[in-house]
């Protein structure tokens, strides 16, 4: 079912959920200055499909520039 299918029944609270034992908020102060989430198009997120792959790309480009003599 893609988004556009969802309608407000998906959307609704099942009656065997439960979250009486739940703690609003754990880990809000965990990922709130460390995490990032960035949204992959599918095609990019075939060629990179783990944190690792992702990571490993961009830290070859800052390598890369910062061992290249600055242009002027």
């Amino acid at each position: 079912m893609s988004k556009a299918e969802t309608t407000d029944k998906d959307l609704d609270m099942r009656p065997y959920y439960d979250f009486s034992g739940g703690v609003r908020g754990k880990y809000v102060r965990r990922f709130a200055g460390s995490c990032k989430v960035v949204e992959l198009e599918p095609d990019v997120a075939e060629v990179f499909p783990d944190a690792a792959s992702v990571n490993e790309t961009p830290r070859d480009v800052i390598a890369a520039r910062a061992a290249k003599p600055e242009a002027r």
